[in-house]
């Protein structure tokens, strides 16, 4: 293969017919001396789409510690479509996967911070209310810019979702986490800790399927963003049929926020909050749903040609990472149609390179 590629096409989201060049595994649009192989003569152009929450090192079967079967996790998100991944929290050391150049690029949060009996067991780091903040700093070193905070999880005294952190905590933390320059993720189900997370000044919301019309006006004056894995979310009846005979005050609330899922997540993008894709995938999910979970997003009410722009460049955006621009890293897919349009396009690349590389 030659030292330099080529790639002719309409370059989104600029809409704009042209030739690139990948040199180095950067883009350029002025032609380099020498040869170069053309990888596609026409199509549609795009950024590597995104999935925002997942864990890699996790699965549904339990902790995955092996770096070869994490990297298996990376590669199916990849083959998938996902060049770059926002690890929401893993129990394991996944830094090997950014080692690797045939991976997507890997952005990590550390392990999720929870309290005893209040989340997953051995899942996050378990600390008391007063431990919040030093907890928050050492994962803040040990991520790439993000901390992970389970904040609401069933109370077995009231038999329901509740918040696990007081506000002040809640405050003292978040605060912190931005000094040292990381951001907050939130996984929430519920209503009633929203409002302590965006008074906090959380930077993501997760799952999000308690944010009524009064949380959505204030999450959007706030600037918070939500990452709600509609995909995940659809496993709420099963999980409040599990818990119903022992809980069913939480199986009941568990039905009500996903009968109104979707509405929720379509009023909050309606509302100028900014909703990205993300999978939840490493949970209860397998790895490589991406394009799941934009149809999901899609069927929510959010339009096709703005879930693609989610699932894009403005994910990128948002973690950090440029779009097709002069000198931005070669991490691209090339579709026959345009997937704004054609959904069943994702399906289907005619090229996908990362790091200036051409994959499968």
């Amino acid at each position: 293969m030659a030292d330099r590629l080529h790639v002719r096409g309409i370059f989104l989201p600029d809409e704009t017919e042209r030739d690139a060049w990948i040199v180095d595994g950067r883009l350029t649009f002025e032609r380099p001396a020498g040869e170069a192989q053309t990888l596609a003569a026409g199509g549609w152009v795009l950024p590597g789409l995104v999935d925002c929450h997942c864990h890699i090192g996790l699965a549904p079967t339990g902790h995955v510690p092996d770096p070869e079967a994490q990297a298996g996790q990376a590669r199916v998100d990849r083959d998938a479509g996902a060049l770059l991944l926002r690890d929401a929290g893993s129990p394991v050391d996944n830094r090997s996967v950014q080692t690797r150049d045939d991976l997507p690029r890997l952005i990590r949060a550390g392990r999720h911070i929870a309290r005893p009996k209040r989340y997953i067991r051995d899942l996050g780091v378990e600390v008391e209310p007063d431990e919040l903040v030093g907890e928050v700093e050492r994962q803040a070193a040990r991520g790439d810019g993000w901390v992970k905070l389970a904040a609401d999880w069933i109370d077995r005294a009231t038999g329901d979702l509740a918040p696990v952190w007081p506000d002040d905590a809640l405050a003292a933390a978040v605060t912190r986490a931005h000094e040292l320059g990381a951001r907050v993720a939130a996984h929430v189900f519920g209503e009633d800790a929203l409002p302590g997370l965006i008074a906090a000044g959380i930077d993501s919301i997760e799952h999000g399927t308690g944010l009524t019309e009064d949380l959505i006006d204030a999450a959007q004056a706030a600037g918070c963003a939500v990452v709600p894995t509609l995909i995940n979310i659809d496993n709420f009846p099963q999980i409040a049929l599990a818990g119903s005979a022992r809980f069913p005050r939480y199986a009941a609330h568990m039905r009500a926020l996903f009968a109104s899922s979707r509405e929720r997540i379509r009023s909050a993008w309606e509302a100028g909050v900014p909703v990205f894709v993300g999978t939840d995938a490493g949970g209860s999910l397998p790895h490589g749903l991406v394009r799941d979970e934009i149809r999901a997003l899609i069927g929510a009410g959010i339009p096709h040609a703005d879930v693609i722009a989610q699932a894009s460049w403005r994910g990128r955006e948002w973690l950090g990472l440029p779009g097709l621009a002069e000198g931005a890293p070669a991490d691209l897919i090339v579709y026959a149609t345009d997937p704004r349009t054609d959904l069943s396009a994702l399906y289907s690349p005619v090229r996908t390179v990362l790091r200036g590389a051409v994959v499968a």
